[in-house]
């Protein structure tokens, strides 16, 4: 094999080697695109902002459904928070937005010391948000707390 055929051989494995990189570099590229059109489609990317009313009465929906009616019972307590949290975010999720999600739940018994508590965030205020949502019987308290973290693509 004389120098020009090593030489144009050489070039020929680039060659391919270049048209392989390409054809990656296309098909992840569509693969991206897709990715970005179905989320566009399916979350609603374009709304920014966090309705709380919103929230606020998807959740108290989802308290009065699990706790409605009931009186305190301690061997119920992990069942009914779970049930509220996911309940909770199964209905905000369903929404479309682009947000991750943050739901937690407290529910105790009622009593003459009360129930306090407090949250803080650092964030962006013109797109993540949060929703407290206090409800009561006569025998216990429950706070629900979603916080919205936007997703920014």
């Amino acid at each position: 094999m004389g120098l020009s055929d090593s030489l144009a051989h050489k070039f020929c494995l680039l060659d391919d080697t270049c048209r392989r990189i390409c054809t990656n570099i296309i098909t992840l590229t569509t693969m991206f695109l897709d990715v970005q059109q179905y989320i566009q489609y399916h979350c609603h990317c374009h709304e920014v902002g966090f309705n709380a009313d919103e929230a606020h009465n998807i959740v108290k929906e989802c308290i009065d459904g699990v706790l409605g009616g009931e009186d305190y019972n301690q061997n119920n307590i992990n069942q009914w928070t779970a049930n509220i949290v996911e309940q909770s975010l199964t209905h905000v999720v369903k929404l479309g937005k682009a947000y991750k999600y943050i739901v937690t739940c407290a529910v105790v018994q009622r009593s003459a010391y009360g129930f306090h508590t407090a949250s803080l965030c650092f964030w962006d205020t013109t797109s993540d948000g949060t929703c407290t949502v206090r409800w009561e019987n006569r025998t216990m308290n429950c706070i629900v707390n979603v916080f919205t973290i936007a997703i920014v693509l």
